[in-house]
């Protein structure tokens, strides 16, 4: 499944249209038509970040692979990635809450 393909995918789910996903990542609606009808294996690098940002998916969750990341208990080193690519647009409030919510699941 290419990253047209699992765009496709992910509008759906969200009940989102190309329109819609174009102007909130600030892109053409035609690159994302052009994505989803290709169904390439390659992309822009800065409109997959944005892409993945908006629709709450890990930029990996694109490559090319046959397994579903979403399936899968993100590891220590997903969610470090996660903080490290995004800490810095979070507010103390969301931080806080973050480690609130990883504590608990520790207890």
């Amino acid at each position: 499944m290419g990253i047209g393909a699992k765009l496709e995918k992910l509008l759906k789910k969200r009940n989102m249209n190309a329109n819609e996903l174009a102007q909130n990542i600030g892109v053409a609606p035609t690159t994302i038509y052009s994505m989803i009808r290709r169904d390439s294996k390659k992309a822009d690098i800065e409109v997959l970040f944005k892409l993945a940002k908006e629709l709450g998916v890990d930029a990996e969750y694109f490559c090319d692979t046959d397994e579903d990341i979403s399936k899968h208990e993100p590891s220590y080193d997903d969610v470090e990635r996660l903080i490290a690519r995004n800490g810095k647009q979070m507010s103390k409030e969301q931080k806080l809450h973050l480690i609130q919510l990883l504590s608990e699941r520790i207890e």
